[in-house]
This record gives C-alpha cells, sequence and structure tokens, in this order.
C-alpha cells in the first residue's frame, strides 16, 4: 500500500497512549544515551515523503528527515525500489567490486566538479560520518607524516573517540578525556559571536588571520599540521555559516603550507545547501571530502572519502569495516542521484531555501528574541538570544515543543541549544514549506506571548 499524506494531522496530546506505552518500554530497556525520544516523544509507526505517522495516529511534517539522511523524504517510491531489486542479488560484499559499487563508485565521482572526478580517489568507511572522519585524519597523517590537526571551536564531527577529539563541544568530552592529542582548535567565522570580539563591518576576517599569524610563526605553538578540518556550515553548532572570505583564506593558507584541507560535508553534502557539496559555493577544491549521512537516499548506512589520487598512501587493510560494503546503500545511492539529476532537486532546494529566507527574515523583523538567522538551501537555523528572564536554550525548547504539538518536528542546536534548526527533506514542496513555516511562526508566538518591540540590541540579521 503506497502511502500518502497532504497536512500534518495532531489528534491527541503528545506522546499518546500507544507512544508513551512504547516509549515506557524504551526508557526501561534501552540506554541512557537515547536522545531524540527525550524531546521529541513520538513512536513512529510509518512514514512517506515529508511526513511521519506515530502510533496514535498523529501525523507529523518532518523538519529533521533523520538529522538530514532522508534526502529525497521516507521512502522515495524510485529508491525502495532499486533496494528491492538489490535484495534478489547481493545485499553484502565486503570491500569486493560488484556492479552496484562501481555504479556509485562513478556516480559519486561524476558529482565532483570539474576534472576533480579524474583526478581523486573515493575511500569506503565504517560506515558512518564519525568513522569516515577518523578515516580523513589517518589519511591526512599517513600522508604527510606529520600528527597534529587543526580544527575549529562549535564544529562537530561525530561520537567516537577521534571525532570526538577534533569536535568543540567540551561536554562530552569531559567524562572520557580528549581521545586524541595535538588537536589544536581555532577561532571560526562566527560573528554574532565573534570570540575576538569583533563586528563584522570592522573586521577583515581575523578570524583567519590569527590562524595564519600561528601556523606560520616559528613560535606560534602549533606545529605545521597533518590536516585542518573544517565544516563550511556549523550544522550541529547551529546552522553557522562560514564567510566566504574566511574559507578561501583558510584554503589559501594550507595550499601555502602543504597542509591537506580536509573538508566536512557530511551534513552538508548530497545537496543539502543547492549545490552537490557545499565547498563548491565558495569556488574552492579541498584536498579530502568527508561524505555520509544523505549519500543512499533512503538511510541506509554508507560514507566515503573523497580525496586526491596523490594523498592515496594507504596501506592495505590500513582503514577497514566490515559493512563498508552495503550493496543496498550502492544501489539506493546510484537511484537517488538518478531522481536529483531528473526532477531538479538541486533548484528545488535553492527555491524552498528562498522561502524559507523570506518568511525566516520577516520573523525576525518581529521578534526581539531572535538574534540572528542563517542558513543555505535547506539547511536553516534561528538563533534565540535571553529574553525577559529566560535564556535563548530556554525559548528554543519551548518553541520546539510548541511545533511538535502543532504537527512539526524540528531539532536544536548550537550553543546550549539556543538555535531552532529546520532540515526538511530535499524534495520538500512549497505548499509543505508554508504549513511548517506557520506552525514556526505560530510556536514562536507562543513561546512569547507577552507583545513586543525591539530593545536597542544589535537587530536580527538574515545570513
Amino acid at each position: 500500500m503506497t502511502l500518502s499524506y497532504s497536512a500534518p494531522l495532531v489528534r491527541t496530546a503528545v506522546p499518546g497512549p500507544r507512544s508513551k506505552e512504547l516509549l515506557d518500554r524504551q526508557q526501561v530497556r534501552e540506554s541512557s544515551a537515547r536522545t531524540y525520544p527525550r524531546y521529541l516523544p513520538i513512536a513512529i509507526r510509518r512514514a512517506a515523503g515529508s511526513y511521519v505517522e506515530d502510533l496514535d495516529g498523529n501525523v507529523f511534517l518532518d523538519f529533521l528527515a533523520g538529522a538530514g539522511v532522508l534526502s529525497l523524504g521516507h521512502n522515495h517510491p524510485r529508491v525502495v525500489a532499486a533496494v528491492r531489486e538489490q535484495l534478489g542479488d547481493l545485499v553484502h560484499g565486503l570491500d569486493f567490486p560488484t556492479p552496484a559499487k562501481d555504479a556509485f563508485t562513478e556516480a559519486q565521482l561524476g558529482m565532483l566538479p570539474g576534472d576533480m572526478g579524474d583526478r581523486f580517489k573515493i575511500h569506503y568507511c565504517g560506515p558512518t560520518g564519525a568513522n569516515a572522519v577518523e578515516a580523513a585524519l589517518k589519511l591526512a597523517k599517513i600522508a604527510t607524516g606529520r600528527t597534529d590537526i587543526v580544527a575549529f571551536s562549535g564544529g562537530f564531527h561525530g561520537s567516537t573517540a577521534g571525532a570526538m577529539a577534533v569536535t568543540g563541544n567540551v561536554g562530552p568530552k569531559a567524562a572520557v578525556g580528549n581521545g586524541l592529542p595535538g588537536v589544536h582548535f581555532f577561532p571560526f567565522s562566527y560573528c554574532r559571536r565573534c570570540p575576538l570580539g569583533l563586528r563584522p563591518e570592522t573586521c577583515s576576517t581575523n578570524c583567519a588571520t590569527y590562524l595564519r599569524s600561528v601556523l606560520t610563526d616559528a613560535n606560534g605553538g602549533v606545529p605545521r599540521p597533518a590536516g585542518v578540518l573544517l565544516e563550511l556550515i556549523q550544522g550541529e553548532g547551529g546552522s553557522v555559516v562560514a564567510t566566504r572570505e574566511f574559507v578561501r583564506e583558510v584554503r589559501q593558507l594550507t595550499r601555502e603550507l602543504e597542509i591537506p584541507l580536509i573538508v566536512d560535508e557530511v551534513q552538508t553534502g548530497c545537496g543539502r545547501t543547492g549545490s552537490w557539496f557545499a565547498f563548491e559555493q565558495y569556488d574552492i577544491e579541498p584536498d579530502i571530502v568527508i561524505a555520509s549521512k544523505a549519500l543512499s537516499g533512503i538511510g541506509l548506512p554508507v560514507s566515503v572519502l573523497l580525496y586526491r589520487g596523490d594523498l592515496d598512501r594507504w596501506s592495505p587493510g590500513a582503514h577497514i569495516g566490515t559493512f563498508r560494503g552495503n550493496q543496498l546503500a550502492f544501489a539506493s545511492g546510484v537511484a537517488a542521484l538518478d531522481y536529483v539529476r531528473s526532477a531538479d532537486v538541486l533548484g528545488n532546494v535553492c527555491r524552498r531555501g528562498a522561502q524559507i529566507a523570506q518568511s525566516l527574515g520577516a520573523l525576525a523583523a518581529r521578534v526581539p528574541g531572535i538574534a540572528e538567522v542563517r542558513g543555505r538551501g535547506l539547511l536553516w537555523g534561528v538563533e534565540f538570544g535571553d529574553t525577559d528572564g529566560l535564556s535563548g536554550s530556554q525559548v528554543a525548547a519551548a518553541v520546539r515543543a510548541e511545533c511538535l504539538r502543532r504537527g512539526l518536528i524540528v531539532e536544536l542546536g548550537g550553543r546550549d541549544d539556543c538555535v531552532l534548526r529546520l532540515l526538511p527533506p530535499l524534495t520538500v514542496s512549497e505548499a509543505e514549506i508554508a504549513v511548517a513555516l506557520d506552525i514556526v511562526h505560530d510556536a514562536v508566538a507562543a513561546a512569547f506571548p507577552q507583545p513586543s518591540h525591539r530593545d536597542n540590541r544589535v537587530p536580527a540579521q538574515v545570513r
């Protein structure tokens, strides 16, 4: 049976009784590390497109989309058909060559701009984004013979020991220690929270200048690193978009010093920002690209590195993983990419992104508690500031809860979870965006029940 939904519809309290029963069972039996059900208390029965239905028959617009994994939404029929066909041939193939893997390799290299696909190689990882991050760090160290890594404050790269070591958030590391020596953090171009105390109109990309100063100073305290690891948009960090000047200066510096630039496209890749890779919008060529999340288009796990051929200095078995040969993910990934091309999905991302920017910009102009709206394509964040005795994180949590009550699933990110994040499927329609934004407007109004006017603080900006 083909499922079809036309609008969110919440019939019960959230959670409803049947969802609550399953949530209670989960709480008893699963680890305390579980996350999403704590704040989005639903038990999912089924899903289609941009919608999920819980056990109580409540239908929600899903603007979390598997944390950005479900680029074509839930159960896209063309991708499901490709998976079913592949099931009859081969499911697991380690790293042996197969027709499905060869087609996937060809498709991914073919999406690199210019002649990069002819000069780059692909490496199949663990198959998670965090595993691919660790693979990238290992490759950079092997290729350069150096050991230190430069990362950026606010970045998120995963929860394994090595990936967590290059992640900015110190909270998760406090109990387990830093799992990787030689990691050095530098300021990211987060202009609203500039760590150098500057403002955009008086700054000459001083964060990049500081990085250059330290790495070129014999007394700077940081050895020439094996790699510089960079997110172009810090997704979990609050949808913080790096400025073009910052990224280009980092690229120029790493090229001058012969340091591999590793761009983490786990969340921004596969069309999320309106181009297949976010780095295309900055007119740079990274040395190593990390991709995962939406590669399969349907949530099947797969992750890869794409990197310059001259960096290919692995020894056999230097980075392996039993599940790196997921044939279903390869088949679905090729089908998903075919659909992206044929249906102008990237064009839809750009059009819907403009729709979001206009609506959220209007919202920010009249709500004093909104500090900034920012994003690219279909990766957006609304940052809330401290207002009327409430912290930005408290306000954001209230808005998220109001959204869920009205039938919209969204998540939080950024410093202290003060940013409401929108990550809809790339196939989301104009009408679905309109409904979701109406819900966001209503949820913000519910979280700010008293009418107020902007004070003398810096006005909200749309970036």
